[in-house]
């Protein structure tokens, strides 16, 4: 299992040094959403499981979704408590970096730094304020 790991990590380094939002990042990336673990974060790096992971009781996660094509999708909590969609574009930018420019121009463009990434767990430098 760590093999994979560091194999994926490999993977997503390698596919993140080309440009645009046709990167190819791991499948296990594409079409989840990814709600922020808080629980595991460090005081510089957020992670993130995807919304199938059994999450300890909370009062509401952020997160994102990411699609190949480039959409991605940050949730943010609504004024409601429910999950406000943020819809935007990723492209990759850098050796692993994914940049993100939202749709509504409130949103500030965002630069994700991917630490490490596997189907169970995407780990984020932070750039920007994030979810």
């Amino acid at each position: 299992m760590k093999h994979y790991f560091w194999l994926g990590l490999v993977v997503l380094i390698l596919a993140a040094a080309k440009c645009g939002s046709s990167a190819n990042l791991p499948s296990a990336v594409y079409g989840k959403t990814w709600l922020h673990s808080y629980e595991e974060d460090s005081a510089e790096v957020r992670s993130y499981r995807p919304n199938t992971f059994d999450f300890p009781p909370s009062r509401g996660r952020t997160g994102f979704s990411m699609q190949e094509n480039g959409t991605f999708v940050r949730y943010g909590i609504a004024p409601t408590d429910g999950l406000e969609e943020q819809p935007g574009r990723w492209k990759a930018h850098g050796k692993n970096e994914i940049h993100v420019q939202f749709d509504n121009p409130k949103h500030q463009p965002e630069t994700l730094e991917i630490v490490s990434v596997s189907e169970e767990v995407i780990r984020l430098r932070l750039k920007r304020d994030l979810p």
